[in-house]
């Protein structure tokens, strides 16, 4: 792809998944990595809870670590929910995912600074992202995977990736590319009704259809937190 693939001429930059995030965070000041079910919201919960959060393409981690499970095994898992319930509470949590953790995994050398982003702390991202002006900034909504592996893009993460970008637009940051433009006019199209639109589409149905319709649940729980995931030392923690 040609260096105009790279929004490079602007700003504030938007692009899709793995190859798409790869592509916008060279020489970025920040990558968000945005994926609303479930990594990014997992992530969100954890570092509510006081947990750090590894991110990884593996299901392994350093040892000591609680590695999370499967959803189907029960107990904890990549559930927001199975999250928010885990007691005792451990310190530190390798929570792997073929998208949202496996992006931030390889994204985590390819920009200064690594922020995780959902719905959950959208406007706390938003706020911490323009308090850093002249700041270069890539978002990268994770998307999901279709059965033969290619990226289906996932709305609900260009919603959260557009509820990040319009703190920045109430903020007066300006330099977004068209990309990043569509995806604060696609978070203004359904905020009145987030709740019902996330239930419907098919990530939200996917989850329902599987028992875990509180999973989404959290994930719609716009501004819920005030905590900014950031990547320091390989680990999620509260910027």
């Amino acid at each position: 792809m040609t260096s105009s693939g790279s929004q490079a001429a602007y700003r504030v930059r938007c692009e899709w998944g793995p190859a798409g995030g790869a592509l916008v965070a060279r020489g970025a000041d920040v990558a968000v990595v945005v994926d609303v079910c479930s990594f990014t919201t997992a992530t969100s919960v954890a570092l509510d809870r006081g947990m750090a959060v590894i991110p990884s393409a593996v299901r392994s981690g350093p040892p000591g670590v609680v590695v999370a499970g499967r959803r189907s095994e029960g107990g904890l898992s990549l559930s927001p929910g199975s999250i928010r319930r885990v007691d005792p509470v451990p310190d530190r949590i390798v929570l792997p995912s073929p998208n949202g953790s496996s992006i931030s995994a390889a994204l985590a050398a390819r920009a200064s600074t690594l922020v995780a982003a959902c719905l959950r702390n959208a406007s706390a991202v938003g706020a911490w992202l323009a308090a850093r002006p002249g700041s270069t900034v890539a978002v990268v909504p994770a998307g999901e995977r279709w059965s033969d592996g290619g990226l289906r893009p996932a709305v609900e993460d260009l919603w959260g990736a557009g509820a990040i970008l319009s703190t920045l637009v109430a903020a007066g940051v300006d330099g977004l590319s068209p990309e990043a433009r569509v995806a604060v006019a696609a978070f203004e199209a359904v905020r009145a009704d987030l709740g019902a639109e996330l239930r419907a589409c098919i990530s939200g149905r996917e989850l329902i259809d599987d028992g875990f319709a509180d999973d989404v649940e959290v994930a719609a729980e716009l501004d819920a937190s005030d905590v900014v995931p950031v990547l320091v030392g390989g680990e999620f923690r509260a910027g």
